[in-house]
């Protein structure tokens, strides 16, 4: 019987070493939700956006983790987008007075302290112009995030990030003459625009209806109709030609065509676009050039009408007018990136850009 005792005691003392040897635990941390990453990202594009309007880069410091490389990158291109509105703003004699964002959150994968995050942000820019203070033009402009955040301390920070900007293309505006532009265009007026045809109205509409993450008409979706080419290089050309074919009443042909099996170039592409939609004698070029040579013609642009943007000689992007704003300000909508009722010149109004004005025969 004590043979029986001295083994148990033995046996427990060996199932008590082996537990306080065996390492504790660690429970995973718990993920992180859609809508509570919807809550922060929000916050942090709300303080980036109010660094832009209050010009304040410490505030736009905080954002990232400037011990990463790429925290590093991303900080530092938002500095000089900031500088870019600012100086667009001048030339152009606004001032913006909001910027609100919307965030949706595709996908997320991570925890509590370490998230990578797919989602959308639409944001909203209100601008009045310096002689005409008591009206607000809104634009809104869409984008495609890539983001990877860690959390210090209970804040999030960005230590990467990628997106395509609507900005990027152009972020300088130092070899403009801001003053003699500013100048004219403070002298202009509305337009009106009460004498469209039917078919240019029914362009606008469906513009503004699938201008993706720009526009909430239709869930911030393209129109599931056509393929998205933004993946394969681009989608602006694409969304014109949609314009003009399911809007415009434009018919398709053998040149210009988009059917089950893909598109033509005429269709597609944005150089093959502008071409074949003037060489066809369905549109004529109003303007071309800098944009210090062709900024007072925009004002002729009519909603229907398109503009095609080229740097070192290529045609890479095209919009398609769909409004002016309280100056007559040609304002235009497009994907790639996303845009809806946009200043036709923002984020492309350097000297190394050439523009394409060309009117639309309806």
């Amino acid at each position: 019987m004590t043979k029986i005792c001295i083994k148990l005691k033995i046996l427990i003392l060996i199932l008590l070493f082996i537990c306080l040897c065996k390492p504790a635990q660690v429970l995973a941390a718990p993920d992180i939700s859609k809508d509570e990453a919807t809550v922060f990202i929000e916050q942090i594009f709300q303080s980036r956006n109010k660094a832009i309007l209050t010009e304040n880069p410490e505030l736009i410091q905080s954002i990232y983790d400037l011990n990463t490389k790429y925290g590093t990158w991303a900080y530092e291109y938002e500095i000089r987008k900031m500088k870019y509105i600012r100086n667009w703003a001048e030339k152009q004699g606004v001032k913006v007075i909001e910027i609100t964002p919307k965030v949706v959150v595709k996908k997320i994968r991570g925890s509590n302290t370490n998230i990578s995050v797919t989602l959308l942000c639409s944001t909203e820019y209100k601008y009045i112009y310096e002689n005409q203070p008591e009206i607000e033009n809104r634009s809104r402009i869409g984008t495609y995030h890539n983001l990877q955040m860690i959390n210090k301390d209970g804040i999030w920070v960005i230590t990467k990030e990628w997106y395509k900007d609507p900005f990027g293309d152009s972020l300088n505006l130092d070899n403009i003459k801001a003053d003699s532009i500013k100048e004219y265009i403070l002298t202009q007026n509305s337009r009106d625009f009460s004498g469209l045809n039917a078919r240019r109205i029914a362009a606008i509409k469906y513009a503004n209806e699938y201008s993706g993450a720009a526009s909430e008409l239709n869930g911030f979706k393209y129109n599931k109709k056509y393929r998205d080419y933004n993946p394969a290089g681009g989608d602006c050309a694409n969304f014109a030609s949609q314009i003009l074919f399911e809007g415009g009443k434009f018919k398709k042909n053998s040149v210009w065509n988009y059917d089950g099996r893909g598109a033509t170039g005429a269709w597609l592409n944005a150089g093959g676009f502008k071409n074949y939609m003037i060489n066809s004698g369905r549109a004529s070029v109003i303007a071309y050039g800098s944009y210090d040579k062709v900024y007072k013609a925009s004002f002729k642009l009519l909603p229907g009408d398109f503009i095609a943007y080229e740097k070192k000689g290529d045609i890479n992007h095209i919009s398609v007018v769909t409004g002016a704003d309280s100056k007559g300000y040609s304002l235009v909508t497009c994907h790639n990136s996303d845009r809806n009722q946009v200043p036709w010149d923002l984020g492309w109004s350097n000297k190394s850009i050439k523009f394409w004005l060309v009117r639309v025969h309806y």
